[in-house]
């Protein structure tokens, strides 16, 4: 589906997906804490699953600031395209694999689970949000507009990503992401898009 492994080439992915997030982090440390004071660096590690595998530096680390001033030590954490919020897996991988997930099959949950360890239950749970959580989301209410014919609900993500594919068949993954980045963390991040 949509060429899943192509968008996983170490070198590709780090270099597309991780631009996007360094230039979050340069727009938020300029910007500086509502309190006035100067933000750090304050990256920390994750353990994301479903990329390509010797995954190192700044592929396995969320990027994020935290206030320099004493009473504040306010957290910045901009937006991202390599993580949806708090889940594990890779913000591409929850996407892509959920527009498979229409009528999917035992082996193929079965080679799912191989690859990339993402179990039938994990499916389930992540076809849930994106048909009750997702489409309630302030988000999605407001960015619906944006697709004329409207996207089609009932077959997210699939109906969403068909939108970023260009003439030839080929998806943007990167635009895909760019589009769901308020759903990643920092100010945008709200309980409502947690899974």
């Amino acid at each position: 589906m949509y060429g899943y492994h192509r968008f996983f080439n170490t070198t590709s992915f780090s270099f597309a997906f991780g631009h996007f997030d360094q230039d979050r982090v340069r727009e938020a440390k300029k910007a500086g804490c509502p309190c006035g004071g100067r933000l750090d660096v304050a990256n920390y590690t994750r353990k994301p699953r479903g990329g390509p595998p010797g995954l190192r530096g700044l592929d396995v680390i969320r990027l994020s600031l935290c206030c320099s001033r004493d009473g504040c030590r306010r957290r910045v954490t901009p937006l991202s395209i390599r993580f949806l919020g708090r889940r594990v897996y890779f913000g591409a991988v929850v996407v892509l694999v959920s527009a498979m997930r229409h009528g999917i099959t035992k082996p193929l949950v079965a080679k799912l689970n191989l690859l990339l360890g993402v179990s039938e239950r994990t499916l389930r749970r992540w076809r849930q949000w994106w048909l009750e959580t997702f489409t309630a989301s302030s988000f999605w209410t407001s960015e619906r507009a944006r697709f004329m014919p409207p996207v089609t609900q009932a077959d997210l993500p699939r109906s969403l990503i068909e939108r970023f594919l260009a003439p030839n068949g080929s998806l943007d993954l990167v635009a895909v992401m760019r589009f769901l980045s308020p759903l990643t963390g920092g100010k945008a991040f709200a309980p409502e898009h947690a899974f």
